[in-house]
């Protein structure tokens, strides 16, 4: 599984602004093959859980109050070198300095509110994919 399966979340913003079939149709173009996806709400208790790796920082608190005030769209992509693909699918995290094209400067409203998560490394994207889904879940 390593390299060639990344974890994504559609976040509560680009939701709320009805940018899921525009973002999933972009990930597809991109080359990524869905192997895994639900709409769901994330808990603040979840969000936490999820987020914990920034627990002592600033913004932890508005990223999980952010994270559980919408419905998500939490997906496994399946391509080769997926994780850092879809690192440069996305763009920065700030849309202001995101590459033309990208999710990000598409979609993104600012660094809060950056329309998607994508995991950073091939032992994130297992531990993301396995907090979001049970094997049953995962076809492909």
């Amino acid at each position: 599984m390593a390299g060639n399966r990344t974890f994504t979340m559609i976040k509560p913003d680009a939701t709320k602004n009805g940018h899921i079939g525009a973002i999933l149709n972009h990930i597809n173009k991109a080359g990524f093959k869905i192997v895994a996806m639900k709409y769901t709400r994330l808990s603040s208790e979840k969000a936490g859980e999820f987020y914990a790796v920034h627990k002592e920082r600033p913004f932890y608190g508005e990223l999980v109050e952010f994270m559980s005030s919408g419905p998500i769209v939490a997906a496994i992509l399946e391509k080769d070198n997926a994780v850092e693909d879809f690192r440069k699918t996305i763009g920065a995290t700030n849309p202001a300095e995101a590459e033309a094209g990208t999710i990000r400067a598409l979609y993104a409203t600012s660094i809060g509110e950056n329309a998607v998560h994508g995991s950073d490394s091939d032992e994130n994207a297992k531990i993301e994919s396995d907090f979001h889904f049970a094997g049953t879940e995962i076809f492909g």
